[in-house]
């Protein structure tokens, strides 16, 4: 049928709770419940199958927002063909069970239904069984191996998940603000999927905030679930002329209509006000400085999955950051009060090197690329990102003109503060070289001269003069030589192990 799918909050029996299982552990359930489904495709494992695959699609669509690996996309477009195949079928069991619910079993309307929903049942059942034979199990297996690994390099409850639910929350509350203006079913169905998002990303990733919050957010989604069945069912019943007369079709429709309106009561009382759970919720994901960083920290994740040496981006990013501040403190930066230079910086800095997953000589060109098809981390503004790609572009390669394209598009302030961060990224790029001591450098100003005093630098190095060559554009944005000299360590000071 043309409507959209039927909830599957209508269970025949209550079970008990199961265990919180993780990715390897629900794709092997997948492939056991494919089993177990097969048998008869009765609703009890219908439902314990749709269960698996969408937890292990909502798990996937939680991690490829962090890791760009295309398996993600390929597991969790593999698991949506057979869930969606079962679909189908689900929505016809739940009517089913609805309709024995809401009538009595001699009225001529119930009987219409359950003829149509018994028959639509055994249709759906042969194309299910279909898909369940072509359900390519071996591949899936292959997933259960290699994914699970990529995904234990998140830690749960990290401040990297609250950044993931902030923006699920984000989507779901500008859903639900649209749903109490207009209360369609529409907007009540979009608010229904906008909640269960929220909801598995809390279930899968916040184990401690789902300890809270758990509870109330499947039973919203049960009541909007069930505004939806009802949607479905009087639709169905008008699309097959279930109604002998305009009393029954009266009848019917008070009786939805009444549940409908009942769960929609319950739904406002525990979400609008002062007390509503939306501000329960955002009270416990990131704000104000929290927010930006955790922005940053989102970030870092991604480029971590695509730089092959992630830890020299890391280094170039504690020089960078220390640079910038010693620069500023001798008042050399520009600063726009629009947006955080110091955040853009540190981000370029951090991402400056994802290009090379391409494999490409100019890998500036293509982490330029990337860093700008990226999704604006809530906490920051478009122009921020812009400005994060462009500075990490021009970290090597040519020197950003002008008379650029991208340059060109910004404002005269902007395309200043452009310059000098490029600049300063790409002095720390090159004084990364890894004598296995902290990255640590301090800033001096001596008449017109900037003195950079960098720990474990020597002139006499081979590095000197790639140093000497990167200091270049920075000099020229400054309008100041800057010289680059050793800073001695103490004897106790920290190493590193270097790359």
């Amino acid at each position: 049928m043309a409507t959209t799918l039927l909830t599957e909050n209508v269970a025949a029996t209550a079970k008990a709770p199961k265990p919180k299982l993780g990715l390897r552990a629900w794709m092997a359930r997948v492939l056991v419940e494919c089993d177990h489904a097969a048998a008869g495709f009765e609703p009890d494992p219908v439902h314990d199958l749709r269960v698996a695959l969408r937890r292990c699609r909502s798990l996937a669509d939680g991690l490829m927002a962090m890791d760009p690996d295309p398996s993600w996309k390929d597991m969790k477009k593999a698991g949506k063909k057979l869930f969606r195949a079962l679909g189908d079928l689900r929505d016809m069991q739940v009517m089913e069970e609805w309709v024995g619910k809401l009538s009595e079993a001699s009225d001529p309307v119930a009987i219409k239904l359950l003829e149509h929903v018994r028959s639509r049942q055994a249709e759906c059942k042969l194309e299910a069984s279909q898909d369940v034979d072509q359900f390519d199990r071996k591949q899936w297996r292959q997933w259960s191996r290699t994914l699970p690994r990529r995904a234990a390099r998140v830690r749960q409850g990290s401040v990297v998940f609250k950044h993931l639910a902030l923006e699920k929350w984000t989507a779901a509350y500008d859903l639900h603000k649209r749903a109490m203006r207009t209360r369609s079913q529409t907007a009540l169905h979009e608010l229904r999927i906008g909640i269960k998002r929220f909801r598995y990303t809390v279930e899968n990733f916040l184990p401690r905030q789902h300890a809270s919050w758990g509870d109330d957010l499947k039973k919203l989604q049960d009541l909007l679930g069930e505004v939806h069945d009802f949607d479905v069912l009087w639709a169905t019943a008008l699309q097959v002329g279930a109604f002998p007369d305009l009393e029954s079709r009266l009848r019917w429709h008070e009786t939805l209509n009444r549940e409908r309106e009942k769960r929609i009561a319950d739904y406002r009382e525990k979400m609008l006000g002062k007390e509503s759970l939306w501000h329960v919720w955002r009270a416990e994901l990131p704000s104000g400085p929290q927010l930006r960083a955790a922005a940053v920290t989102r970030l870092r994740v991604w480029a971590s999955y695509l730089d092959p040496d992630f830890k020299h981006s890391l280094r170039v990013s504690q020089y960078a950051v220390q640079l910038y501040d010693g620069l500023r403190e001798a008042g050399l930066m520009v600063q726009n009060p629009e947006h955080d230079s110091r955040t853009v910086l540190h981000a370029a800095a951090l991402l400056h090197d994802v290009g090379k997953a391409k494999g490409h000589a100019d890998h500036q060109k293509d982490s330029f690329r990337m860093i700008r098809k990226l999704l604006r981390p809530i906490g920051w503004s478009a122009r921020e990102l812009e400005l994060a790609a462009l500075v990490a572009r021009y970290h090597r390669g040519a020197l950003p003109r002008t008379r650029r394209k991208n340059v060109r598009a910004l404002d005269l302030i902007d395309r200043r503060i452009t310059f000098q961060l490029a600049g300063v990224l790409r002095l720390a790029n090159a004084l990364d070289t890894h004598h296995g001591i902290e990255p640590r450098l301090e800033v001096a100003l001596k008449e017109r001269t900037v003195v950079v005093l960098v720990a474990g630098y020597s002139a006499l190095d081979r590095s000197a003069e790639e140093i000497a060559a990167a200091r270049h554009l920075l000099e020229t944005v400054l309008r100041r030589p800057v010289m680059v000299r050793g800073l001695r360590v103490p004897s106790g000071e920290k190493r590193v192990a270097s790359r």
